[in-house]
């Protein structure tokens, strides 16, 4: 797949499939009773990939409904509608 022998994404995939079963894989790292700040979303996002694009990913997630933000980007969570079991 798109994962090293630690778990880490290796490369965002050019196959919207592709890039959609890395979305669903780094929203599962993510508390689903958890609201967050756009900086424990980074940090997140930092642990679970190599190729250093934590804004490209949280945007990604975030335009596929996985992460919901509030309108000022100060807190986020799992979209509950759209986590990987109903998608």
């Amino acid at each position: 797949m798109f994962l090293d022998s630690q778990g880490k994404v290796l490369r965002w995939p050019k196959k919207k499939a592709d890039q959609l079963m890395v979305l669903q894989y780094l929203q599962s790292k993510f508390d689903k009773n958890k609201r967050y700040t756009e900086r424990e979303v980074n940090d997140i996002i930092l642990c679970w990939h190599s190729f250093n694009d934590y804004a490209l990913l949280r945007r990604e997630l975030y335009d596929h409904y996985l992460l919901n933000r509030t309108p000022d980007g100060k807190a986020y969570w799992v979209d509950e509608a759209h986590t990987s079991e109903t998608i």
